[in-house]
């Protein structure tokens, strides 16, 4: 798909359902698309929809081994609800390899460089088999969203890039889970808004941004899967004091 087609289709598409959006992408893209789930609130919507429709779409997860004990136990339980295997995708270094290479709990030090290893990387590699992946995002996460199509063309990836729940609010995802009795991380009630690596993920106090709670106390706001796949590659050299580790 040209930057040309890709434009066309998500004007056609800006306005219709989820479902509607999920439907067209297997139809277009299947076998060769995947939806690639953090496990957020929104991406527990998308396992829904791709379930209930019986969509050819696989599921697979960044697990890099840093996760929360509740986002473990909330993979299992949405793999019980809906029937569904979501493949864990895994970084080349175990959390304990990375330590004996880069020094230990590098996501404290350099956390760009611990993202780009462990999910980034791992992305990368996944993106390779498909044409096309699908994205929980929504535009009024963070600055960089704010742009984004149902439809896009990412240059980075080469890959055509689904954003079906792009126009959505908190609240048209919250009411979907309560509608639909979604299982969702149980974090969600204690705090955390935006859920991702356990020791880089805090909970957010009333009135904070939503995303407050990543990488808190730096500028650090993105893992770099929606803003920095082309630098993963130079992300990965190893730093002079590291080679020949």
């Amino acid at each position: 798909m040209t930057q040309r087609g890709a434009e066309q289709w998500a004007a056609q598409l800006e306005g219709q359902s989820a479902a509607e959006i999920l439907e067209w992408s297997a139809r277009q893209f299947a076998p060769h698309v995947a939806f690639g789930t953090g496990f957020g609130a929104e991406g527990c919507v998308l396992i829904h929809l791709i379930a209930e429709q019986g969509l050819p779409i696989e599921v697979f997860t960044l697990d890099t081994g840093l996760l929360f004990p509740e986002t473990y136990d909330l993979w299992r339980r949405l793999e019980h609800r809906y029937s569904v295997t979501i493949r864990g995708v895994r970084p080349a270094l175990s959390v304990s390899e990375q330590a004996a290479a880069y020094g230990d709990e590098l996501w404290e030090h350099e956390p760009d460089r611990c993202c780009a290893m462990r999910k980034a990387a791992p992305l990368r590699d996944q993106l390779a088999t498909v044409h096309a992946w699908i994205t929980a995002i929504r535009r009024d996460q963070t600055a960089h969203r704010a742009k984004a199509a149902v439809v896009e063309r990412d240059a980075r990836t080469d890959r055509v890039k689904i954003n079906p729940l792009a126009a959505w609010t908190p609240d048209d995802v919250w009411s979907f889970i309560r509608a639909n009795e979604v299982p969702y991380n149980l974090l969600h009630d204690r705090g955390y808004p935006s859920i991702g690596c356990a020791p880089c993920t805090t909970a957010v106090a009333d009135g904070e941004d939503p995303r407050a709670g990543r990488w808190r106390g730096r500028e650090k706001t993105e893992c770099g899967l929606h803003v920095a796949m082309a630098a993963v590659p130079m992300q990965l050299h190893l730093s002079n004091r590291h080679q020949g580790a």
